[in-house]
């Protein structure tokens, strides 16, 4: 359920507001990317932010990938030693889902992932916890991380992968330290081109072919992205279709 305004234990003095965010921000819940849909803090003195998996967390979770696991939201991770997201093998360092008995960790936004992305189109995926057989189509390897495949079987995609590419992009955005309204173009289109540089366009001839199996793929990585930020809105999508029509 969403609400427009909420109090959260993590931010008790102020209220947080339901926004769409235009540019990427940090949640100061797990400390991961998002864009879009998201709690603002309602004081203009506070920039507080969390992705909705974050602000309206379960207490505790169940994922089809772990059927023997009892996941418990954390507000920071377990024990002492570093820990990682067992969806996209990434640092955990904020909120986080923890299970007590067999010590595997979730991203709030990682552990929400829809189990069928689909963009009412084309492109429908699926969530795998691995795929042995395809090949990723942005580092090449199979096996790994949580993957999206298409029904197809012809797009592969590690949630590690786009996590990367995320953060690459992120990092590369605000290096020189400012924002602007069309940051979360600049984030797309990084992870547009990337997806163009990859296998894809080797295992096809023909340049209409060409051009059509890379819609399709960025089509793809978008529909991933979306999820992986937290962001069910249409925002992202909206974007990539304008910098595709380029």
């Amino acid at each position: 359920m969403k609400y427009t305004e909420i109090y959260h234990f993590h931010h008790p003095h102020h209220k947080l507001r339901f926004e769409n965010s235009e540019t990427p921000f940090k949640c100061d819940g797990c400390k991961e990317v998002g864009i879009g849909s998201c709690y603002k803090c309602c004081s203009t003195i506070c920039d507080y932010d969390l992705h909705m998996q974050c602000a309206l967390p379960s207490p505790t979770l169940f994922h089809p990938f772990y059927r023997k696991c009892n996941f418990q939201f954390m507000s920071q991770p377990a024990g002492n030693t570093p820990r990682y997201c067992n969806a996209c093998e990434k640092d955990v360092n904020g909120f986080v889902y923890h299970c007590r008995s067999c010590g595997y960790d979730l991203h709030p936004c990682c552990a929400k992932l829809p189990m069928v992305l689909d963009d009412d189109g084309e492109v429908k995926l699926y969530l795998y916890r691995k795929v042995r057989s395809s090949w990723c189509h942005h580092c090449g390897r199979k096996g790994g991380s949580w993957s999206y495949r298409s029904k197809c079987k012809s797009y592969n995609l590690h949630v590690a992968c786009v996590r990367e590419m995320i953060m690459e992009n992120w990092q590369h955005i605000y290096g020189g330290g400012g924002r602007t309204h069309h940051d979360g173009d600049v984030v797309i289109h990084g992870l547009k081109k990337s997806m163009e540089s990859s296998a894809v366009h080797k295992r096809n001839k023909g340049k209409k072919v060409k051009k059509r199996c890379c819609e399709i793929a960025a089509m793809a990585l978008q529909i991933v992205i979306s999820a992986l930020l937290g962001d069910p809105t249409p925002l992202i999508a909206t974007t990539v279709a304008s910098l595709m029509s380029n």
